[in-house]
């Protein structure tokens, strides 16, 4: 038992460090790796597509010829972003929508990586022709920038795999439950308000559990010393598929009771928005746009349309 325990511990800390998992004999128990994360994986490919490339600005200018120059952020978790096993190629569900881009746009990929506060100034001043990077609309950005939407923003309800707990949709699905949530985020105000809305109803509100360290986090849950972890779906589904330790039991949009989308970052007014939301368009009608998110387990965060600076969260 102690064995098992220390192996669970490991897989949650590599984890929460972003660090690709592959199943050895000694691990097997514990984990099948459900991800291929070679530097050779070839990655998802479209045709070139003719009515985007051609609404591509007569003289645009790339930021590197014949390339399309992606931001990353070094910030990103798996799977949406992390480093193949060669310790060097950006792989994750990021680069591969931007490779969907490039080949509509018939260029060259060019990935990037960049910490998350450059890369406002790079797009800018035009170092990178985009970011990918699960950036969210937001109104104060769509004054700066252009967005083609890509994934909604949502947050994920994991609970241990053994757990009895089946769904958590609405504020009286967590009536009494120990919840382990990160502090000053969105998904703290929703549990808030549902609290609120709990005990205006007379129901017992959720406990609020805090915790630095997400691999302790990710042990409570398991242990059951906590009853659900409640954060952004991707890093937990990753997780979820490596470990086999938790599930999903429900989501909730990132910018409840709002709408919150991840798009497609570019410098405002330059033209270049509207040949990736053709390029997007293409590939989700293709099919290739599903075959990256099946690749990554991130098929609940699907679009059917790619929308052109949408309702940003407010300000």
């Amino acid at each position: 038992m102690l064995a098992s325990t220390t192996r669970s511990a490991m897989l949650a800390i590599a984890v929460s460090m972003g660090l690709p998992l592959i199943a050895t004999a000694s691990a097997k128990a514990a984990t099948v790796q459900p991800f291929d994360l070679s530097a050779d994986r070839e990655r998802i490919h479209v045709s070139r597509n003719e009515t985007a490339i051609a609404l591509i600005p007569a003289g645009y200018k790339f930021a590197q010829p014949g390339k399309f120059t992606v931001a990353v952020s070094t910030n990103a978790s798996p799977p949406l972003a992390m480093m193949a096993n060669d310790d060097k190629t950006t792989i994750g569900s990021e680069a591969d929508t931007a490779q969907l881009i490039a080949d509509s746009l018939g260029l060259q990929l060019n990935v990037v990586l960049t910490s998350w506060e450059d890369w406002p100034l790079g797009v800018s001043s035009g170092k990178y022709d985009a970011v990918i990077s699960n950036v969210t609309v937001t109104e104060a950005r769509k004054k700066r920038f252009d967005f083609a939407t890509y994934r909604q923003d949502v947050l994920g309800f994991y609970v241990k795999t053994s757990s009895k707990i089946s769904k958590i949709q609405q504020a009286s699905d967590i009536a009494g439950l120990k919840i382990i949530v990160d502090s000053g985020t969105n998904q703290e105000k929703v549990l808030l308000a549902w609290n609120d809305a709990n005990e205006k109803a007379g129901l017992q509100p959720a406990l609020l559990q805090y915790f630095d360290d997400k691999a302790a986090a990710q042990l409570a849950v398991q242990s059951g010393r906590s009853d659900a972890l409640f954060g952004p779906n991707s890093v937990n589904a990753y997780s979820a598929a490596v470990t086999g330790g938790i599930k999903r039991v429900g989501t909730v949009n990132g910018g409840w009771p709002l709408q919150a989308d991840i798009a497609v970052t570019t410098r405002k007014d330059n033209g270049l928005v509207k040949p990736i939301q053709a390029a997007l368009e293409g590939a989700i009608a293709g099919g290739q746009y599903e075959q990256v998110l099946q690749r990554w387990g991130l098929e609940v965060e699907r679009v059917d349309k790619s929308l052109i600076n949408p309702p940003g969260l407010p300000d």
